[in-house]
């Protein structure tokens, strides 16, 4: 890659800014990214990781995020003042990996998430610039010129697009003059930030919850990612001066002190910041060659754990079709789906977590009370309403309400919604042999066109047609079932898949004998399911150019 001149700059490093860059990246497309802040930030953050994103990390060869996050605890309230448990709750439905769905939710403070993600960007030959703020930009037909500041000496950069990926306070945004409607919540105010202490019978196996919701409280979080003594914490003490709290380490002491009914030594505060629920988001992504992602789009409370999941989302949506953009194989119109997408799945989680919010607050119970619908897993957010998607066999989507934050319903699959996974499939034919499973081959950079088909002679009229597609951002794979006879004849497919424990067949909805075809978007989305190689060539007219 060309990195003397990328056409792409990424304003802001935080997981939203560092998963587009590796999205691109990973498609070849070089990236320049710039973070205002001098060094990498502190802090727990959301900690939340779902599925699904635990799966868009699969797709972009992460393992370390599923691997070193932790199931998160328990959370364990008691009566006010004393240790007697009032109730334990779990902050997510209970569930276990299936062979369609193989990851659970995860906790992992957004410090070490941007580690890990750093390090992946560097095996990439590329590292974020800190301490380089964007002033101002302007942009043409062409491209955007951008005036940076490093150390106030200024600097100015001329690029082909630009992601905001700059926080709730994106100057990107700002300067875009997009409007933010929404509201701030007074009602929801509290301290968030990482702690270092210890107490006899404080139980590092629970998430504790000390004090009365609307009162002054505390909520504790295990995370050895601090130390063996760290936690994260989310003060409640409205009747002070949350800002001014949150500037003293000795004032925090003394108001978390007498809320914990147990001896606590105290170490250290390794952060503390004011947080006060904002609900507010764009009308659109995009303007120009200018796209918002994560918070500079939309911000809302921290019930649910859905922020940097969704900024997440947002990135891995746009990596791809910025890429095929700029490759010259789709027009530049690809990427007003990336707004239409988006914009009804986040209108949809903001009015979700505030309903969760608004029971957090007036039921009293806090923690408690949230999280608990397993719309948070955000296995069933699709885009079966986008102009893009095709499905041959689903009644039209046209005049049927739009449910982009639905809760996933493994006995319907339909163009827009995530393509499920299937192991143990055995991979035969001339080029290599052995066991794969379909979240191995799904990757940002191409799509995956699916032909499950009785035998590969069914097949053939499908490949064949699609052999006129780009090596590169089209991979082709036979799926057939473990009854299929298999003939010595080389397959013009990329993979030939023997589904020898039915998972493909029953994940994707396949009858035995059937011929189907599934096209599989980089992001991991189902873009099409058709019947044959007609139904491929018109998904493919909506995506690439001269097709």
């Amino acid at each position: 890659m060309n990195f003397a001149n990328p056409p792409v700059l990424v304003v802001g490093a935080g997981p939203v800014g560092l998963v587009a860059a590796l999205t691109l990246l990973q498609n070849g497309i070089p990236v320049r990214i710039i973070d205002k802040d001098p060094n990498p930030r502190i802090g727990q953050r959301g900690p939340g990781i779902m599925p699904r994103t635990l799966e868009l990390f699969n797709f972009l060869s992460i393992p370390e995020v599923n691997d070193l996050g932790k199931p998160p605890p328990m959370v364990r309230s008691y009566e006010p003042g004393t240790l007697k448990i009032l109730r334990e709750s779990a902050v997510a439905p209970d569930i276990e990996p299936t062979p369609s769905i193989p990851f659970i939710h995860k906790a992992m403070g957004q410090q070490f998430l941007d580690v890990i993600l750093r390090r992946h960007l560097e095996k990439l030959s590329c590292s974020v610039e800190m301490g380089t703020e964007l002033r101002s930009f302007e942009q043409s037909e062409e491209g955007v010129t951008a005036v940076l500041a490093k150390s106030d000496v200024l600097e100015t950069f001329d690029t082909k697009w630009m992601i905001g990926a700059d926080g709730a306070k994106s100057i990107v945004r700002k300067q875009l003059g997009l409007t933010f409607l929404g509201e701030t919540r007074d009602d929801a105010r509290l301290i968030v930030g990482d702690i270092r202490l210890d107490g006899v019978g404080l139980d590092r196996s629970y998430w504790h919850h000390f004090g009365k919701f609307k009162d002054r409280n505390i909520s504790l979080r295990p995370t050895n990612e601090i130390g063996e003594d760290g936690w994260q914490f989310f003060l409640h003490c409205d009747d002070l001066d949350l800002a001014e709290v949150a500037q003293s380490e000795e004032r925090i002491f003394e108001i978390i002190a007498p809320l914990i009914p147990l001896e606590i030594n105290f170490t250290k505060v390794l952060c503390a910041n004011e947080y006060r629920a904002n609900i507010r988001m764009v009308k659109k992504f995009n303007e120009g060659r200018v796209l918002l992602a994560g918070d500079a789009a939309h911000i809302h409370s921290p019930t649910a754990g859905q922020g940097l999941n969704s900024g997440v989302q947002d990135a891995f949506n746009l990596g791809w079709k910025l890429a095929l953009v700029e490759k010259g194989l789709a027009d530049k119109s690809l990427l007003e789906t990336y707004s239409a997408e988006r914009l009804p799945v986040i209108s949809e989680m903001l009015k979700f977590t505030t309903t969760l919010l608004n029971h957090a607050i007036s039921s009293g119970l806090g923690h408690a009370s949230m999280r608990r619908s397993p719309l948070i897993f955000m296995l069933g957010v699709n885009c079966r309403f986008s102009d893009i998607v095709l499905d041959e066999f689903a009644t039209p989507a046209e005049g049927r309400p739009i449910n982009a934050y639905g809760v996933l319903d493994e006995g319907n699959l339909e163009a827009g919604d995530r393509a499920p996974e299937a192991p143990e499939m055995l991979q035969v034919g001339c080029r290599e042999s052995g066991v794969k499973s379909l979240f191995g081959l799904y990757r940002p950079w191409y799509h995956t066109v699916l032909v499950f088909s009785p035998s590969l002679a069914d097949a053939s009229p499908i490949l064949g047609a699609l052999e006129a597609y780009n090596r590169s951002v089209v991979v082709t794979a036979v799926v057939l079932p473990l009854s299929a006879s298999l003939t010595p004849d080389a397959s013009p497919a990329d993979l030939v898949l023997i589904d020898q424990q039915g998972y493909a067949y029953s994940a994707y909805l396949v009858e035995v004998g059937q011929t189907k075809v599934f096209v599989i978007r980089p992001d991991g989305v189902i873009g099409a399911i058709v019947h044959g190689a007609e139904g491929v060539k018109k998904y493919f007219s909506k995506i690439f150019l001269n097709v």
